[in-house]
C-alpha cells in the first residue's frame, strides 16, 4: 500500500488519484504516438537534411517515425548520387563520340 502525498491516507497501489482528496498521485505520461507514417519519409526525401535531423532527434523517442524520415533522406541522397554518376557517364560518352 502507498500513502497520499496530500492527505496522508493509505490508498491502493494501483490508484492514480486519491479516493479521499482527489489529488493525482502519479504523473500521467503523455501519449507518445509513433506511427511511422509515409509522410515523414516523403518529407525526408524532399528535404534530406530535415530527414537526417529528424532521424537523429527522434531515434530514441519515436524509432519508427525516425526510421521513415531517415530512410526518405537516404533514398533522396542515393538517387541524387546515381543521377550525377549517370550524367557524368553520359557526358564522358558524348565527349568520346565527338572525337
Amino acid at each position: 500500500m502507498k500513502f497520499c502525498k496530500n492527505c496522508g491516507k493509505e490508498v491502493d497501489d494501483a490508484a492514480i488519484i486519491c479516493p479521499y482528496c482527489g489529488v493525482q498521485l502519479e504523473a500521467i505520461a503523455p501519449a507518445n504516438i509513433d506511427s511511422g507514417s509515409i509522410g515523414w519519409g516523403l518529407l525526408g526525401c524532399c528535404i534530406p537534411i530535415v530527414g537526417l535531423i529528424l532521424f537523429l532527434v527522434w531515434k530514441d523517442q519515436k524509432p519508427r517515425t525516425a526510421k521513415m524520415a531517415g530512410l526518405g533522406a537516404l533514398i533522396s541522397v542515393l538517387a541524387a548520387v546515381a543521377f550525377y554518376v549517370i550524367a557524368a557517364l553520359i557526358g564522358v560518352g558524348a565527349g568520346l563520340l565527338s572525337i
